[in-house]
């Protein structure tokens, strides 16, 4: 049933929230003080018309906005937008009753995402490619992306004709697409088991159209060329599916505050190291220690290092943080530290560093919920919390990471 709703503010998924006799409902793609018409559905609703605009409302950038599911704000003034973000962090902060002034947002231009997850399906009309419906199983076919690098947006036919190349099984399918140095790299996940045929005519595929590799569930199909990264100029060759911060502008400035807050410390330890983002650009002036629990994203940091020159030296150790956290015993052996971890955050191991005596701290996270939680069982451990600052690396999307800095005086002994 539709209705007139008068949007009172943003939710934290970016949807307008109305106020009504009956609760709240969530209205997507509209904005604070705008009057609209929407199609409810017990606590959500479906826009239908803009009855009164915001001045703040601007022309989206792509035409499968409020389609594909994958951008929420297109259509929020790029400052009032930014201010939000910002916002998100600060209120997190606030509801963990930590007081400090949140930097200004670290901004995210059009056109530089270089790792995109796509949806795939062989339906009878032909391959379905591109993204999921927001809060749907349908997949929208896309012929543009004013988010991603150019270099995956030109090539949305060649990986619709991959998919279809893959497909083993009627059922839904990823396929994650990164911009690496040596080309793009194609990770494909539940596509069901390639036949010997299909692998062939795959291989063929990739090597024709200069794909720098392909993988199907974990396994390499065909590796014409090693995908590379740099990490501060060091080359990693990642492994299949690896994580990687989704633009390289983000994780630079990610880097760079990481690194001027832990520039005095002789002994590092990056915790949820991934591939090296932070502990290779630290190991220029620093030795790290680095914790993962992903053994081939350890084994492409290692390899690295070892071929690496101009680093101090790089320790790895495989080790689950979640189950087995470093001790604050442990810690005490490093004069400063860097964790980054999922969006679920690092509680436990938050609560480690809190009892060490580790004096400079770098917590990186991309769940301000969570960061807001760990910082405040830090602080809580005696740690000054210094500076936060948001970076937008997830253009038009609700997500924000962010750098906090801490440090605590050393103990006299």
């Amino acid at each position: 049933m539709s209705a007139r709703f008068s949007i009172a503010r943003l939710g934290s998924q970016g949807d307008g929230i109305a106020e009504t006799e009956s609760g709240e409902v969530f209205v997507p793609f509209t904005l604070p003080g705008e009057t609209v018409t929407a199609a409810r559905e017990r606590d959500r609703a479906t826009l239908m018309s803009v009855l009164a605009a915001s001045p703040l409302r601007v022309d989206p950038a792509c035409r499968h906005f409020t389609e594909c599911g994958g951008c929420a704000l297109q259509h929020f003034e790029a400052e009032a937008y930014r201010q939000w973000k910002r916002d998100r962090v600060t209120q997190a902060l606030k509801a963990k009753g930590i007081a400090c002034e949140v930097d200004a947002l670290v901004a995210c231009a059009p056109e530089t995402r270089r790792r995109v997850v796509f949806n795939a399906r062989r339906t009878e009309a032909g391959m379905l490619f591109g993204f999921v419906r927001a809060l749907s199983s349908e997949i929208i076919p896309i012929e543009e992306c004013p988010i991603s690098l150019p270099a995956i947006v030109s090539a949305l036919d060649r990986l619709r004709r991959l998919a279809g190349l893959v497909a083993a099984t009627p059922k839904p399918f990823h396929m994650t697409v990164t911009v690496t140095a040596s080309g793009l790299d194609v990770a494909v996940q539940d596509a069901g088991k390639l036949g010997e045929n299909q692998r062939r005519i795959a291989s063929n595929f990739v090597l024709a159209e200069g794909l720098a590799r392909l993988s199907v569930d974990g396994e390499i199909v065909v590796e014409p060329r090693k995908p590379v990264v740099q990490f501060g100029g060091v080359p990693v060759a990642v492994p299949p599916g690896a994580f990687l911060q989704a633009t390289e502008a983000a994780e630079q400035a990610m880097a760079g505050l990481v690194g001027e807050h832990l520039s005095r410390a002789k002994r590092l330890a990056d915790l949820f190291a991934g591939c090296g983002s932070f502990a290779l650009r630290l190991a220029a002036k620093s030795e790290v220690h680095a914790v993962e629990g992903d053994a081939p994203a350890l084994a492409a940091l290692d390899r690295a290092f070892r071929f690496a020159s101009g680093l101090k030296r790089v320790t790895s150790e495989r080790r689950d943080l979640f189950r087995r956290p470093l001790t604050f015993k442990e810690l005490n052996a490093f004069d400063g530290l860097v964790f980054d971890p999922p969006r679920a955050g690092a509680e436990d191991q938050s609560k480690q560093i809190a009892r060490s005596d580790v004096p400079l701290v770098a917590a990186v996270s991309c769940n301000p919920v969570t960061l807001a939680r760990d910082l405040r069982i830090l602080i809580d451990g005696g740690y000054t919390l210094k500076s936060v600052t948001p970076i937008d690396q997830f253009l038009w999307s609700p997500h924000v990471e962010a750098v906090a800095l801490l440090e605590k005086p050393k103990r006299r002994r």
